[in-house]
């Protein structure tokens, strides 16, 4: 049988979930015995000797990248705009699939990353910038599609298939175990909350809409901190603060939003299930920051920020702090988190962008947990297309035939 590698547990340094570091290790490792690394995620199922048997048909003294293939319909803002001219033509693969690598290639990646260190500071997403560094602006290797590997299980060829169900680790979450922090401010209270209210509000048990005024008719809380273009970090931790030492009966899960985060609040609540808030949790979309260079990951806001209350006990207690109340709030969390020595949580069901910047194959195998930004889409429709409940969608049509039929 094939060796089997955690990679949380080979983990030396903060960075190990973006693969590129752990190469040098692989090679030295494994070059010797084995001719393949293959990756996988904790849920992709491998049929293993269709496995061996798909591998087989490449010469394994040759340099090979394999995968399931990805690509953009249209050019994105997480992959920076990269190919706008023609974003199908760069493919990049699906980890959820499983992903090959033959020693020689992880013996050529593993010299060049000795030889010159990464040059990207941040790790948006993994998949298509390892495909990038791999590609190495033409001068590498394309990934290899392979049909074997698979996300929904179609036909027995297939050597991988993926578990596409959201994870559920006993009953749901309570509605009222989980408050909901909406950051916003006065400019956008007349177009974005409304949104909030018309979709995923209802499912919340306890929400309050933090801003620079104080509006009854929503109603908004003016947390005293000037807004600010960007960044939010004061006004973050001030939310800290005030669930940590004012929130009543001690609820044990906090959710910091955007006033332009779509989030499913009942998913929320099974995938809650698998955690203990007794721990120090802090979970949603993991990014990277300099992680070549000792740096560390965050999770990254607009798709929603969750933290345990022992998370936020163990932050306040500490001496860190935002420098400015314009820092990016997410990457200074991320940074106070690193040096407590709290792990981030990541979860692939939170997103930071629009479901179209994200390749429809990639999120047919997905039961998402929230996207954001509601430019030049319609956030209401994207909500009941892909967060909302089926009960309320159905109520929903239900309330929309009503209409016709007065009309």
């Amino acid at each position: 049988m094939p060796t089997v590698l955690l990679l949380h547990q080979l983990a030396q340094q903060e960075g190990a979930w973006t693969i590129l570091p752990l190469l040098p290790h692989f090679s030295v490792m494994y070059s010797r015995n084995s001719s393949w690394i293959f990756f996988c995620e904790e849920e992709t199922r491998i049929q293993i000797i269709q496995l061996l048997e798909t591998l087989r048909r490449y010469d394994p003294s040759k340099e090979w990248f394999l995968g399931k293939a990805l690509h953009d319909e249209e050019s994105t803002i997480i992959h920076h705009y990269a190919f706008s001219e023609n974003p199908t033509v760069f493919k990049y693969p699906d980890l959820a699939a499983g992903w090959a690598l033959s020693i020689p290639l992880v013996n050529k990646l593993t010299k060049r990353l000795k030889s010159e260190s990464l040059k990207s500071d941040f790790t948006i997403d993994l998949k298509h910038e390892i495909a990038l560094y791999i590609w190495d602006g033409g001068d590498g290797l394309p990934l290899t599609p392979v049909p074997e590997f698979c996300t929904d299980r179609v036909g027995s060829s297939c050597a991988t298939s993926f578990q596409s169900s959201l994870p559920l680790c006993g009953n749901p979450v309570k509605k009222e175990d989980i408050f909901v922090a909406v950051k916003t401010c006065k400019k956008f209270h007349g177009d974005r909350i409304p949104i909030v209210k018309q979709t995923w509000a209802g499912q919340a048990g306890r929400l309050e809409y933090y801003s620079d005024y104080a509006d009854s008719s929503i109603p908004t809380v003016d947390l005293g901190i000037p807004n600010t273009d960007r960044g939010h970090c004061g006004k973050t931790f001030a939310i800290l603060e005030r669930f940590l030492n004012h929130s009543h009966d001690k609820i044990p899960w906090l959710v910091i939003v955007d006033d332009d985060t779509l989030i499913s609040i009942s998913r929320l609540r099974h995938l809650l299930s698998c955690y203990d808030a007794r721990e120090p949790v802090f979970l949603g979309e993991r990014y990277g920051y300099g992680l070549g260079t000792g740096g560390y990951s965050y999770v990254t806001g607009g798709g929603g920020m969750v933290f345990s209350r022992e998370a936020i006990r163990r932050l306040l207690a500490s001496k860190c702090r935002c420098y400015s109340n314009d820092a990016p709030d997410d990457m200074v969390l991320g940074m106070c988190f690193s040096g407590l020595g709290i792990p981030v949580t990541h979860s692939p069901l939170f997103h930071q962008a629009r479901p179209v910047d994200y390749p429809k194959d990639y999120l047919s195998h997905q039961v998402p947990v929230s996207f954001h930004k509601h430019w030049n889409i319609d956030p209401v429709k994207v909500y009941f297309t892909w967060l909302a409940p089926a009960e309320e969608d159905r109520a929903r049509q239900q309330s929309r035939r009503g209409l016709k039929e007065e009309l």
